[in-house]
């Protein structure tokens, strides 16, 4: 009988082969020296942004005006600042809650019941009865036009921005 001496170095050559197989899956590759000129991959653009709902061009709003000592010409206020801006923030709250504006307005504005304007936007002819959105002070404008119908929100005292007072707004349509 024979033997094949070639059959154990070939079965001991390709355990190392194998093994070698291995070690070179697991390895991550060394990193090239040679310059390539490909283009990198470029990276997928974001989304595009839901584009931002067009300004109304005419709303209407009702508002609450809580002034201080001063702030009104031609009323008799007697609240300090401080006690103006917490009155405001109270005023706000219970809006928010729910709680009937119309009454609100009734017992608590420094301007007239039923505080109701019609404003036209910069740059539109106003309407019959409409007030340019330039004619009011600019923080009353600035939060209007930034509600939705239904939404309740503040314009601060600002002695440029809103020198009267605070302003609670409810955009109505």
């Amino acid at each position: 009988m024979t033997t094949n001496r070639s059959l154990p170095a070939l079965a001991v050559l390709l355990g190392f082969v194998t093994t070698i197989s291995c070690q070179t899956a697991s390895t991550p590759p060394a990193p090239s020296t040679t310059t390539t000129t490909a283009e990198p991959t470029p990276t997928p653009a974001p989304p595009p942004a839901a584009a931002a709902a067009a300004p109304a061009d005419h709303i209407k709003v009702q508002h609450i005006l809580i002034g201080f000592a001063g702030s009104v010409r031609g009323k008799n206020i007697t609240r300090s600042q401080d006690e103006a801006r917490a009155l405001a923030n109270q005023i706000l709250e219970r809006a928010r809650k729910g709680e009937d504006f119309d009454e609100l307005v009734r017992t608590y504005t420094d301007d007239q019941a039923p505080g109701m304007y019609l404003l036209a936007n910069t740059g539109i002819t106003p309407a019959a009865g409409e007030f340019s959105r330039d004619r009011m002070v600019p923080a009353f404008g600035n939060v209007g036009f930034s509600l939705k119908p239904g939404e309740i929100g503040m314009a601060e005292y600002d002695p440029v921005t809103s020198p009267f007072g605070w302003h609670i707004i409810k955009r109505i349509d």
